[in-house]
């Protein structure tokens, strides 16, 4: 699943060709199961295309929030572009612009969120309402962050994919975090030196994806058709049965809260 450094890449290609166009015409798959009103987007100027954990938010100037969210395989293309003609069976949305550009939303496996709501009112969306701050904000503490690893006693990793301390980190980038903070996807303690290290490590990671455009292993292509760069920069996600880069333990592979988890028994603690 595309998390907040492919969605950044997104909206980094999307923005420029967005905002101040007028939506005409919206055209949806009617059996899409998580689609809820896209049309009231009609007639709707984008003042902004703004980015939130894992989500993409249109502000439209009839006081209205387009929000997309690219579920596991998600891909936004422009019509006519690098070969593409939207005629793929999996196209789900279409929107078409007064500028005459078409932008398609791609979904094979039918995870995509497509809704319109009125400015601000998220809470037909639970996961976006409650999400945590922003990792790469002014709002990410180390104060607050170390404050919700201490109210819980849930595993760290689990912890973080649930979004609650904070947005837009996921299955890959929770790996990848853990490893350089040394600690344990199972620890249910992380005392504060640790969730200071484990602050900077989530901060880090994602800005370093962000500027190789993110991950790609399948699904994923940003708007152009390009895949990110981030996968062959990956030291713990995937990397099982390898060697650890910092103590040469192989890596170890397993699931934890329900998700393939790799981790070096050796140096994470």
């Amino acid at each position: 699943m595309p998390e907040l450094p492919e969605v950044e890449s997104v909206r980094r290609q999307l923005a420029p060709r967005l905002v101040g166009r007028r939506v005409s015409r919206v055209t949806v798959d009617p059996a899409m199961p998580r689609y809820d009103r896209p049309r009231d987007a009609e007639g709707g100027r984008i003042d902004d295309l703004r980015r939130r954990g894992k989500y993409l938010i249109a502000d439209l100037d009839t006081d209205r929030d387009l929000i997309l969210h690219l579920g596991m395989t998600g891909i936004l293309r422009w019509r006519g572009e690098d070969g593409w003609d939207g005629s793929d069976a999996y196209v789900r949305a279409t929107v078409e612009l007064d500028d005459g550009s078409v932008l398609d939303f791609r979904d094979v496996r039918r995870f995509g969120t497509f809704v319109v709501t009125p400015a601000g009112d998220h809470s037909g969306l639970p996961t976006l309402a409650s999400l945590g701050p922003e990792p790469l904000s002014g709002a990410f503490t180390r104060d607050g962050f170390h404050r919700a690893l201490s109210s819980t006693r849930q595993q760290v990793k689990p912890f973080l994919l649930s979004q609650r301390p904070v947005a837009g980190v996921g299955n890959i980038y929770a790996d990848e975090a853990l490893w350089r903070a040394r600690i344990r996807p199972t620890a249910r303690r992380v005392g504060r030196e640790r969730s200071d290290r484990l602050w900077h490590a989530i901060r880090t990671v994602l800005a370093e994806s962000i500027e190789r455009e993110g991950t790609t292993f399948r699904d994923y292509q940003m708007v152009n058709g390009e895949s990110g760069r981030n996968a062959d920069f990956l030291v713990a996600y995937g990397q099982g049965g390898r060697p650890c880069p910092r103590c040469g333990e192989p890596m170890r592979k397993g699931v934890v809260g329900g998700r393939g988890t790799t981790w070096c028994a050796r140096c994470q603690r």
